[in-house]
C-alpha cells in the first residue's frame, strides 16, 4: 500500500497586508495531483489545517473541491482528511456523507461514535490493506472535563493524559488489534504539538500550557506510522522515523523561509515500511533583507528572482543611526524603482542604533508596526493595566479563546 502524508495547507491564508496565496496553493495542489499520479499513490492522508480559517473564502473552497475532483483521475483510491485547529469541524463535515461516495473520508472532529475514527482501507484487490485511526485535532472537550479552580499544572497534566488516553483507547479497539494481528499495517493521524518540535511564528498556540508535553511514548506501538500536522517544519518526533510532521507545503510566515517543503511517501510492504520525503517545488520566494541601510538597499537593487514565476515578497529591517525620516526617504526611493513583478516589499522596520557617543546603550525601535505583534503579545501588553494576581487566569482564558477561533 503506497500512502502520501501531507498537512497544513492553510487554504485561503492571507499574508502580511492581506496578500492572497491562491496562486501558490493552486500550484501546490496541481503538483500534488501530478505527484500522486506519478508515484502511484493509493491513499492520501491530510493531517489537518486544510483551511486557514473556520470560514474559508469561496476561492479556498473552490481549490479544495477542485482538488478532490481531480484526485478521482489519479488512481488514488482513498483520501483521508482530518480537521486541524484552524479548521471548522462544521465546514469540513458538512459534505462528508456526499464525499464518502468519492471515497473521501472526512473526520472534522471526534465523532459521536468513537469507533468511526477507525477506517479500514481496501487494497487493489478489494481486501482490507490498511487501518487508519483518523484522529483530528483534539479540543479540550475531547480530552478532559473542566475542573473549576484547577491550577495550570493540573490542567496541563489532564490534557496530556487525555491525549494519551485517546490514542490508547483507539489502539485497544477490537477492529484495530485484530487486523494488526492479521498482518495489516496501522496508521494514525494527529494534529498536535509534540515534545521537541520546532515551531514557527505562524502556528497558532494549541492546548495552551501543554506545549511540548506530548511525546513519542504517548503513541501506542500498534501504530506503524503516525502522520502529524500542526508544526510547519518537517520533523521527526523523539527521533522516531515513523512519527513525523510532514510540514506545510508553502512558507506561511517569514520565519519559515529556511524550512524545507515536502510531503512524505510511505510504502507498506510485507517486508515492512519504507519512508521517503519528496520536496515540494515553490513558485514564490519569501526573502529577508536585514542589515544597515547600505546593505539593505544593495540587496534590494541586486535581487534576482529568476526561476520563480511569482514576485518575491520581502521583509526589510534596517538598523541605522539615521532618523526615521532619513531612512524612509532613501528606502522608499529604491522600493518605488523596483520591478513589482519581481519583488515586493511587504514588511519594513527601522531600528535606530546608538550613535558612537552612546555605544553600550540598549537599542530601541523607532517604529514597530502592529503587524509585528501577535494577538497574544497585544493582549499581554493590555494585561499590564490589570492587577497582577488576575493576569494568569485572564491570559489562560484568552489563550482558550484563540484556540477555539
Amino acid at each position: 500500500m503506497k500512502v502520501l502524508h501531507t498537512a497544513d495547507w492553510h487554504l485561503g491564508q492571507r499574508f502580511v497586508g492581506g496578500h492572497e496565496r491562491t496562486e501558490e496553493h493552486r500550484h501546490f495542489l496541481e503538483w500534488l495531483v501530478q505527484t500522486v499520479r506519478e508515484q502511484q499513490i493509493e491513499v492520501l492522508v491530510m493531517a489537518g489545517d486544510v483551511f486557514d480559517t473556520g470560514s474559508p473564502s469561496n476561492q479556498a473552497l473552490e481549490l479544495y473541491y477542485s482538488f478532490l475532483l481531480q484526485m478521482r483521475d489519479t488512481g488514488c483510491r482513498d483520501v483521508v482528511l482530518v480537521g486541524g485547529n484552524h479548521d471548522s469541524p462544521a465546514t469540513l463535515n458538512a459534505p462528508a456523507r456526499l464525499l464518502r461516495h468519492l471515497r473521501v473520508h472526512v473526520i472534522g472532529c471526534v465523532p459521536d461514535c468513537f469507533d468511526d475514527q477507525v477506517l479500514v482501507i481496501d487494497n487493489a484487490q478489494g481486501r482490507p490493506g490498511l487501518v487508519i485511526c483518523a484522529v483530528p485535532f483534539l479540543r479540550d472537550r475531547d480530552v478532559r472535563l473542566s475542573v473549576p479552580g484547577e491550577s495550570a499544572e493540573e490542567r496541563e497534566a489532564r490534557i496530556k493524559q487525555g491525549i494519551a488516553d485517546h490514542y490508547a483507547r483507539l489502539a485497544e479497539l477490537e477492529t484495530v488489534w485484530q487486523l494488526k494481528a492479521a498482518g495489516l499495517p496501522v496508521l494514525a493521524t494527529g494534529h498536535l504539538y509534540a515534545a521537541g518540535g520546532s515551531p514557527s511564528d505562524s502556528e497558532r498556540t494549541i492546548h495552551v500550557g501543554n506545549l511540548g508535553q506530548v511525546t513519542a511514548e504517548h503513541f501506542p506501538t500498534v501504530f506503524d506510522y503516525v502522520a502529524l500536522g500542526h508544526l510547519h517544519r518537517p520533523q521527526r518526533v523523539g527521533g522516531r522515523e515513523h512519527i513525523r510532521y510532514s510540514g506545510a507545503p508553502i512558507a506561511l510566515s517569514f520565519s519559515e523561509i529556511d524550512y524545507p517543503k515536502e510531503v512524505v511517501l510511505l510504502n507498506f510492504t510485507p517486508d515492512g515500511l519504507t519512508i521517503n520525503s519528496l520536496p515540494v517545488p515553490g513558485v514564490r520566494r519569501l526573502v529577508r533583507f536585514h542589515g544597515n541601510l547600505d546593505e539593505v538597499l544593495t540587496q534590494l537593487t541586486t535581487y534576482d528572482n529568476t526561476d520563480y514565476p511569482l514576485p518575491a515578497w520581502a521583509d526589510v529591517e534596517i538598523r541605522s543611526e539615521l532618523s526615521q525620516l532619513e531612512v524612509a526617504e532613501q528606502l522608499l526611493k529604491v522600493i518605488e524603482a523596483l520591478d513589482r513583478g519581481q519583488l515586493q516589499v511587504l514588511n519594513r522596520r527601522h531600528f535606530r542604533v546608538a550613535a558612537p557617543r552612546l555605544l553600550g546603550q540598549e537599542e530601541e525601535p523607532l517604529t514597530r508596526s502592529l503587524h509585528d505583534f501577535t494577538e497574544r503579545e497585544v493582549f499581554v501588553q493590555r494585561l499590564e493595566a490589570e492587577p497582577e494576581e488576575d493576569r494568569p487566569e485572564l491570559l489562560r482564558t484568552f489563550d482558550e479563546l484563540l484556540e477555539g477561533m
